[in-house]
């Protein structure tokens, strides 16, 4: 007991129990640490996990356990979901951080020279999944912006080796073959761990200027 002078009395107050306190405080710790150490894997998912910042190893999908306290992080990284950006242009919603979402970008982005030495203007997709999330996630600092940047860096190439006709009109299908190879081919060589599906051209059209003269020498052209 404890002896307290409370209004000039001698009160007696029972003595705090300091191994009942560190008792509950250790089961409280305990029960939430057990709480925390448990974590769902969904079915497109895998996990990532890094033991004080350092990657220890990628978990498949299923009810997993890690370090509790903050000791293990784990990041969820969607692997069976196929993911897009697109180029010139943007679909209302897109979520993608990656993509340009101004007039003048996406205006930017779209402007190539061809071979000719003619300006088209050229919208495309590409598809993609990530393959590799330990590679996605540590590899480069930011992998979404490299694969951005390498799609546009191939498509400016393919572009630019053929004429403004082949562009526009007949060469379309082999625009996307080689534009999925080279670029196949880079995010191999950057190991990004991402896999490329499919790059689809959309709207490929020249200059707004001269629109209409195009498509008046293209009549003629059918035509004849």
């Amino acid at each position: 007991m404890i002896k307290l002078d409370i209004g000039g009395k001698q009160v007696e107050v029972p003595a705090p129990n300091f191994k009942a306190i560190i008792s509950i405080v250790v089961i409280i710790l305990l029960m939430w640490g057990g709480l925390t150490a448990m974590y769902t894997v969904k079915t497109e998912e895998e996990a990532v996990v890094t033991r004080f910042g350092r990657y220890i190893k990628t978990e498949q999908p299923g009810l997993r356990f890690r370090i509790p306290f903050g000791i293990d992080e784990v990041k969820l990284i969607a692997v069976r979901r196929q993911l897009k950006q697109e180029f010139g242009f943007g679909t209302p919603g897109a979520s993608n951080p990656s993509q340009a979402s101004s007039p003048s970008e996406q205006k930017e982005e779209k402007e190539m020279v061809t071979g000719d030495l003619n300006t088209a203007l050229v919208e495309w997709v590409i598809q993609y999944r990530i393959s590799d999330p330990a590679r996605y996630e540590f590899n480069v600092r930011d992998p979404d912006s490299t694969l951005r940047d390498a799609s546009e860096s191939v498509m400016r190439e393919v572009v630019g080796d053929r004429t403004v006709d082949e562009v526009i009109t007949i060469g379309r299908q082999e625009i996307e073959h080689e534009s999925l190879t080279r670029l196949q081919d880079l995010v191999q060589l950057y190991d990004i761990g991402i896999s490329i599906d499919q790059v689809q051209l959309k709207n490929v059209n020249p200059p707004l200027p001269v629109q209409a003269s195009f498509n008046e020498v293209n009549q003629a052209q059918q035509e004849r």
